[in-house]
């Protein structure tokens, strides 16, 4: 006994820290404010590695796309998406390649994204924002249905370009990404009329009302809970890099990357600033 009585207690485990990793597109097109990838997810790592509030992340930036070494990437709790689309081969796409026969990938392309697939189903969060939404390859396609539960359709999803005010979507009120969220008015591009399986169960977060657009109130953005475990959010909008002012929208960005990170959203939502030359 008096033997046990000298040894030191257990020293308290650190903190567990989470690596959230941004892959933005280049800018490959669009006037100056507007699809500024880089600038875009660069701001949003700033508030969250100076938030007031949350604690224990790291995060990188990676420009271009998601490195095709696995390996670099494999330890990140959540992969946040901004870029072009496939839809022109002289884009950049953050995670699959622009110029393809539209129906599938090399053998090569296909066995890189067959390891990404691996690390979703291990449960890595997923965030996708604005135009990288739009997938026309049919394998790639098929991946982000199967990734985000809901997906960008040809000849039915649009994009209008209007005032829209946002507000949480009937149900999602107490919803962790909602938290400390307020409706907010803005003009934004937004990417709505998505396809949602009926068999799977998403969670819309959003519902945005435009001005004078006839599409009426959309889902503009939801998360879903992957059956196989982890999580992932679609959100249509984050056209202008000047939208990060507004504080709620920014809110529910910084919220929506902590949750599908599979973190705790600090009570109030995520309390951030941005850097200088984002305001």
């Amino acid at each position: 006994m008096a033997l046990l009585g000298l040894l030191a207690a257990p020293k308290p485990l650190p903190a567990q820290t989470k690596k959230i990793v941004f892959v933005a597109g280049p800018k490959d097109h669009g006037a100056p404010g507007r699809h500024e990838y880089e600038k875009d997810l660069r701001t949003l790592a700033y508030a969250l590695e100076h938030s007031s509030n949350l604690k224990g992340i790291t995060t990188e930036v990676i420009v271009g796309q998601v490195p095709r070494d696995l390996s670099k990437i494999k330890d990140a709790a959540v992969i946040v998406m901004e870029s072009s689309s496939d839809r022109l081969p002289q884009e950049t796409h953050s995670l699959f390649v622009t110029k393809t026969d539209g129906k599938t990938y090399s053998p090569e392309e296909m066995e890189f994204l067959k390891g990404f697939d691996e690390l979703v189903q291990k449960g890595m969060g997923l965030v996708i924002f604005h135009y990288a939404t739009w997938i026309d390859n049919e394998a790639g396609h098929n991946m982000l249905l199967r990734w985000f539960g809901g997906v960008r359709q040809a000849r039915q999803s649009t994009n209008p370009v209007d005032d829209w005010t946002n507000a949480a979507a009937p149900g999602a009120e107490n919803h962790p990404i909602l938290q400390g969220v307020k409706p907010w008015t803005y003009r934004e591009e937004v990417f709505c009329k998505f396809f949602f399986p009926p068999e799977v169960k998403t969670i819309p977060l959003i519902i945005a009302t435009p001005a004078r657009s006839t599409v009426g109130p959309q889902v503009s953005a939801w998360a879903y809970e992957r059956p196989g475990g982890g999580r992932s959010v679609t959100i249509g909008g984050m056209d202008w890099h000047n939208l990060l002012q507004i504080e709620d929208n920014r809110k529910y960005m910084l919220n929506s990357i902590v949750w599908a990170g599979g973190m705790q959203v600090p009570a109030g939502g995520v309390q951030s600033a941005i850097p200088e030359e984002s305001r």
